[in-house]
């Protein structure tokens, strides 16, 4: 296994949603291997002209590089913000077992 190909991707949602459905839909669908769900926490931004600030729970999602696409286009179907957000970032230094978890977890051909 190629630990280079494990990938960790941000997206946030309202404090208010129950970011357990995104993770379940996520990992049923073999998209994401582990999700995890932060405290609420604060975020300020700007959005059509104003200052917003708002409660939000960072979600951290781990996957591979090759289930990106799919993915990206899940979270967007299932997201409740016109633009979520949807930052990847690589994982280098993974241990060999955890890669080989998170890849045999999505592998298309486990569904």
């Amino acid at each position: 296994m190629d630990t280079t190909s494990l990938v960790i991707v941000l997206t946030t949602l309202p404090a208010d949603s129950d970011p357990a459905v995104l993770a379940r839909h996520l990992i049923g669908e073999r998209l994401a291997a582990c999700v995890s769900v932060l405290p609420v926490m604060t975020s300020i931004y700007r959005w059509e002209g104003a200052i917003q600030e708002e409660g939000e729970r960072q979600i951290v999602i781990k996957t591979t590089a090759a289930r990106l696409e799919v993915l990206q286009e899940r979270v967007r179907a299932l997201h409740p913000y016109q633009v979520p957000e949807f930052i990847v970032l690589p994982a280098g230094g993974a241990s060999e077992p955890y890669a080989q978890w998170v890849d045999d977890s999505v592998a298309q051909d486990q569904a």
